[in-house]
């Protein structure tokens, strides 16, 4: 096992690669009373075509078979999983994102046996007809909620106007037509490929012994039969660059209307230290556009074209990215105006350095405040580390930061062709 200590800030892991390819990471957190763990696989919504494992062509699969899969891990021949961590004092959770699936767990007590019901019900898949057909009308049920909300349409409003063929643009959930094909065999084809353990990561966070707790998940790892590692073979279609279209109007049920305006990063592919790099330069940006404490938010919000609901966000994988800036609004077409006239203006200026210093502190105390939560720990580093870096040097990363990249950033992300819109407006307008 391989000791990390990371003495700017006070974090030690230990790290180990087992041998059927399962990445373990362990953080001992003596002065904590709770233990998180996450168990998770380098797969998400987007996956959506691959070879899989042990064959040689290249198959497209139905669109929210990663989140279905997700859902159907759960429900086990002798019962519910929940059920099971519940009984143990445990709380648990899973989420499906672009990129991956995480099963995740807290609890006070019994963590070993909690662990062991972790790994054996991911490593367990249990799948028949009747009960695919089944979670269709659940997972159906499921994307109507969300086809209602408004937040959830903007949002993805704003992501189909940036991409034309990218899966980023389709529900992580997929559609009621596209789950519809969704067999037993095709879960299990997607299980075998993205749920080899060379493609997952352990992560264990709290008050436990690393020694112990390793033995445990070695002894568990050993009793199982896994195939070969074999590399992942992923396909996405090309992407043009720029917008697919500037603006896109959604009539909903809402009494006040709502307006995003996104950014779509054409500059892609970067990994490690440069996606971070790239990301944090991003995020510093937006803040020093559109934080609290700028002189645009007070515009923003004293002409009442923005409320409390103001929020703005980038997000970069290596495959896609982009940012988005939003508010509930009394006139969306005069906040879309305003703010890209806002970036515009900004776009003109000089980066006032000791603006950005203290920006940089911003983010760096940030993060470090976040390290008091074990939920983003866990889930952070293990992001961080299938991108190819350490949750624990990005503030270094911060650190090492210059105006002259953030200057170069401001100039290639936020242009006016990978400028879009999406509103959703009162049906009566």
């Amino acid at each position: 096992m391989k000791k990390v200590t990371f003495e700017h800030i006070g974090e030690t892991v230990f790290e180990k690669k087992l041998s059927n390819g399962l990445r373990v990471v362990i953080l001992p957190k003596p002065d904590f009373n709770k233990t998180f763990a996450t168990f998770t696989t380098n797969y998400g919504s987007i996956d959506n075509q691959f070879i899989p494992i042990g064959k040689q062509e290249k198959i497209r699969v139905p669109d929210g078979i990663a989140h279905f899969l997700e859902h159907k891990l759960f429900e086990k021949e002798d019962g519910d999983v929940f059920q099971d961590f519940s009984k143990q004092g445990a709380s648990a959770n899973a989420f499906t994102s672009f990129t991956r699936t995480a099963y995740l767990f807290s609890t006070t007590q019994d963590v070993k046996q909690n662990l062991i019901t972790l790994l054996d019900f991911v490593q367990r898949p249990y799948f028949t007809d009747e009960t695919v057909e089944k979670e269709k009308g659940i997972i159906g049920q499921e994307i109507r909620m969300y086809d209602d909300n408004p937040d959830w349409r903007a949002f993805y409003g704003v992501i189909e106007n940036m991409y034309e063929t990218h899966p980023v643009k389709i529900d992580i959930a997929g559609t009621e037509e596209s789950i519809a094909s969704i067999t037993k065999d095709l879960l299990y084809e997607c299980y075998e490929t993205f749920y080899h353990p060379s493609n997952m990561l352990l992560f264990v966070i709290g008050p436990v012994d690393e020694n112990e707790i390793l033995h445990l998940i070695e002894e568990n790892q050993a009793k199982k039969i896994f195939k070969p590692e074999q590399q992942l073979t992923r396909f996405f279609d090309s992407e043009r660059e720029g917008v697919v279209q500037q603006k896109q109007i959604i009539p909903m049920a809402v009494h006040t209307p709502k307006c995003i305006v996104g950014f779509k990063e054409n500059k892609l592919n970067r990994q490690g230290e440069e996606l971070i790099k790239h990301e944090v330069a991003v995020n510093i940006l937006l803040d020093l556009m559109f934080g609290q404490s700028s002189t645009n938010f007070e515009v923003l919000y004293d002409k009442g074209l923005v409320d409390s609901s103001f929020f703005y966000d980038y997000t970069e994988e290596q495959s896609f990215g982009f940012s988005v800036i939003g508010s509930n609004t009394k006139d969306p077409e005069k906040l879309a105006s305003t703010l890209l006239t806002m970036v515009n203006d900004y776009r003109k200026k000089k980066i006032n350095e000791d603006e950005f210093m203290r920006m940089k502190r911003k983010h760096i105390g940030s993060v470090l405040r976040s390290m008091n939560s074990l939920e983003f720990i866990a889930n952070e580093y293990t992001r961080y580390q299938f991108n190819g870096i350490n949750l624990f040097n990005v503030t270094k990363v911060i650190e090492d930061l210059q105006s002259d990249y953030i200057e170069n950033v401001l100039h290639t992300h936020f242009v006016e062709p990978s400028f879009t819109v999406c509103q959703v407006v009162p049906h009566s307008v």
